[in-house]
């Protein structure tokens, strides 16, 4: 790829994506919003009209998928096999520092990013990777905090039905009206910008305290998932735009959903949210290198 084309894509995703976090994050400092409710109403309207939008207009034919599936939970499962060794060499507690490893963020950064550096065409492969992403965390990763966690709870059950909705509309070829089809699309449209800008108003919060913690998780996270990405490429032979979002995920800071998650289970919830926030912070390095890593298309 000409360094042209490299610049164009990382210019035309990465940039657009800090502005909006920027503001959040000027916001959040002006007003100190509560994001409470409206990080409720995302993951429990926006974020399930957006999968079904784009499952059931677009038939995605998960067989398609299988390889990049497979990818998916190889680097998140690995992550956190890899971290725990980590945690005992460090000291840093197992239940704090492997789901930020292994659960990455793949909703407030990867989609949008995905949607600007790729297009739509490559939005039902960051769909896949998004669903079995929550799925995990969902199922794995609460049970990591606590074996007695319910896997159908008030987050990820709109998610869940939003998801055997869309794909059950896509496998029979359902023809949904365009007056229904329009406002629900119109309403998963909301999901790429409202993260970003919840995202901002959220680092305000980073703590210097665990300053040390938080830099050496948003090395070690991407580096994690590039390495088994980077291991898999011969097994897995995905087509140049799988690959291309493959290596978007792999190099995601971890997730926001990490750090709701941690407070509450009271599991270090202020350091959670430094490796959560810093990391983040640190996807300004990481993002543009996976963009000029990917081939074209």
């Amino acid at each position: 790829m000409s360094n042209d084309i490299i610049l164009d894509r990382i210019l035309g995703s990465v940039i657009p994506v800090l502005i909006v976090v920027i503001i959040g994050y000027a916001y959040g400092r002006w007003r100190k919003p509560d994001m409470s409710t409206i990080n409720q109403v995302n993951m429990e309207l926006f974020v399930p009209m957006l999968i079904f939008s784009v499952l059931a207009s677009k038939s995605v034919d998960l067989t398609e998928y299988l390889p990049l599936t497979v990818g998916t939970i190889a680097i998140i499962l690995g992550s956190g096999l890899l971290a725990w060794p980590v945690c005992k060499l460090t000291g840093i507690q197992p239940k704090t520092m492997i789901p930020p490893m292994m659960f990455t963020n793949t909703g407030n950064l990867a989609l949008p990013l995905v949607l600007l550096a790729f297009g739509d065409v490559a939005m039902p492969a960051m769909i896949v990777i998004f669903i079995i992403s929550m799925f995990l965390h969902f199922t794995l990763g609460f049970y990591i905090l606590d074996r007695r966690a319910q896997v159908l709870n008030a987050l990820s059950i709109p998610t869940i039905l939003a998801t055997f909705a869309g794909l059950v509309v896509g496998f029979t070829h359902t023809a949904i009206p365009e007056i229904v089809l329009v406002p629900l699309d119109m309403l998963g449209q909301i999901v790429i910008p409202l993260v970003l800008f919840a995202l901002g108003v959220r680092m305000q919060d980073v703590s210097t305290n665990d300053l040390g913690t938080g830099i050496f998780a948003a090395c070690l996270c991407p580096v994690l998932g590039l390495g088994i990405a980077y291991g898999l490429e011969p097994f897995l032979q995905l087509d140049p735009l799988q690959w291309s979002v493959f290596l978007i995920f792999a190099a995601l800071p971890p997730g926001v959903l990490n750090y709701m998650i941690a407070e509450r289970y009271n599991q270090e919830p202020t350091r959670v949210a430094s490796i959560v926030l810093i990391g983040n912070v640190g996807a300004i390095f990481w993002m543009p290198l996976a963009l000029a890593l990917a081939p074209t298309f």
